[in-house]
């Protein structure tokens, strides 16, 4: 159906920019799937999100200082001269973690539905560079406040790239603009978190192109067949996306209100200081998986290089997984391994934020009695003592984590996409949900 406006200054507008016709197709009648759950309502509400952090960062920068010697005082100015400075501060510092939030429950489910497999390939790499792109606009704000962890964090993983053979060190000076962390990196770190959320703006044009172009995938990984499997994207989704909508911003909300710091580091709240080191440096908990990976190798060059592989495979997902059938509704060894996987990222998320030497646990046995490295015997029997004989620690965990999440995505699904044998799938989208709703209906003549 072709976009035809009734009135004179629109057609006249569109007849020299059809704008509104590709915004009528794409947000009014655009067939889509008629079986899409809540879970693709996080799509649309990263979109909300990307909006409220530009908005609310355009205004924040409108009285933010980006020198070494003023950027504290002026976070502290924003909280509190600017009006309402303390909402749009806390709004940006929750909307950076409730955006995370939000892109990883999405990213998660195009992992369960299969949403990156042909013919969608493009539009799982161009989500992907959402996501890296996010994580850098992240750590570069998180600088900004100029606060311990803000200084030490900065330090820390910029020094990262000097692990890098022959360019390392180039780099390193490149992102300091200078020998340490300073004013030249406060304010290349500004400029950049400012750029790059418009940067983000324009590969989602691109991702909603190329979304529009392969269509929608749903719960069924069934394509489209005809027009009895979808419906107009307008009133039935716009409707379940802004039902959605009130629930997550009353989320938001509890977490702006009443635990607006709940996210955050308390030694941010003190100002950056060359000369005192934090006693357990962490970055923002969205970066926490990857910092657990980092950790978890000895050697300095593969501990980045694997951290950066933890994303990297996952523009592979869609050769590493070799099964036809998309959706984890059919395929039953797949299914409880992805829960295996989701509770090792949520296991790495919580030892990221872990200190490197704790220990988890501490078994306890019978050990040799020592005296200068000698052991001590009595009738030619060995002495023995109570004594620690394994400490289970947070590296050794993490380290396991490690290893099962890149043994998952580049073992474990080849191989279960060859030899699984998944359930027989609906012949239409149609079929799947007619199956769902006829016991109603045999209720309903009963």
């Amino acid at each position: 159906m072709s976009f035809e406006p009734k009135n004179s200054a629109v057609k006249w507008v569109e007849e020299r920019l059809p704008i509104m016709g590709m915004l009528h197709h794409a947000l009014y009648e655009y067939p889509t799937p008629k079986n899409l759950s809540y879970w693709w309502t996080f799509g649309s509400l990263a979109g909300v999100m990307l909006v409220v952090q530009i908005v609310s960062g355009i205004v924040l920068a409108m009285h933010y200082t980006p020198h070494v010697d003023l950027a504290f005082e002026s976070v502290e100015h924003i909280m509190r001269d600017v009006n309402y400075g303390w909402l749009l501060r806390y709004m940006h510092a929750n909307g950076a973690s409730m955006f995370f939030i939000v892109v990883y429950l999405h990213m998660f489910r195009g992992l369960y539905y299969g949403s990156y497999k042909a013919p969608r390939e493009l539009l799982w790499w161009l989500g992907l560079i959402i996501f890296v792109l996010m994580m850098a606009t992240a750590f570069m704000g998180y600088v900004l406040p100029w606060g311990q962890m803000s200084f030490w964090g900065a330090t820390v993983i910029t020094n990262l790239f000097s692990a890098i053979p022959i360019v390392g060190e180039s780099i390193v000076s490149w992102l300091w603009g200078g020998f340490s962390v300073d004013n030249p990196t406060l304010n290349r770190f500004f400029s950049l978190h400012y750029l790059l959320p418009f940067v983000i703006v324009g590969i989602v044009i691109l991702h909603i192109w190329a979304l529009h172009t392969s269509g929608s995938n749903n719960p069924t990984g069934v394509e489209i067949k005809d027009k009895q499997d979808s419906i107009p994207f307008h009133p039935y989704y716009t409707v379940k996306d802004l039902f959605g909508l009130a629930i997550f911003l009353i989320i938001f909300s509890a977490f702006l209100f009443y635990a607006p710091n709940y996210m955050g580091h308390p030694d941010n709240y003190i100002p950056a200081n060359p000369l005192v080191t934090p006693a357990h440096i962490v970055p923002e908990w969205y970066f926490l998986p990857f910092y657990a990976i980092l950790r978890a190798v000895p050697d300095k060059l593969g501990g980045v290089l694997l951290m950066f592989g933890a994303i990297a495979v996952l523009f592979a997902l869609p050769w590493l997984d070799k099964s036809r059938i998309r959706s984890a509704r059919f395929r039953p060894i797949f299914k409880q391994l992805f829960w295996v996987f989701g509770a090792v990222c949520v296991g790495l998320t919580y030892m990221g934020g872990q200190s490197a030497d704790g220990n988890i646990a501490e078994i306890h046995g019978m050990v040799p009695v020592m005296i200068d490295g000698i052991a001590q015997m009595k009738d030619g029997v060995p002495l023995m003592e109570e004594g620690v004989t394994f400490a289970v620690t947070n590296v050794l965990v993490a380290r396991i984590l490690t290893v099962y999440y890149f043994l998952h995505l580049l073992v474990l699904l080849p191989v279960i996409g060859l030899f699984e044998k998944p359930r027989p799938l609906p012949a239409s989208i149609s079929e799947d949900v007619l199956s769902k709703t006829s016991p109603v209906k045999e209720a309903d003549n009963a």
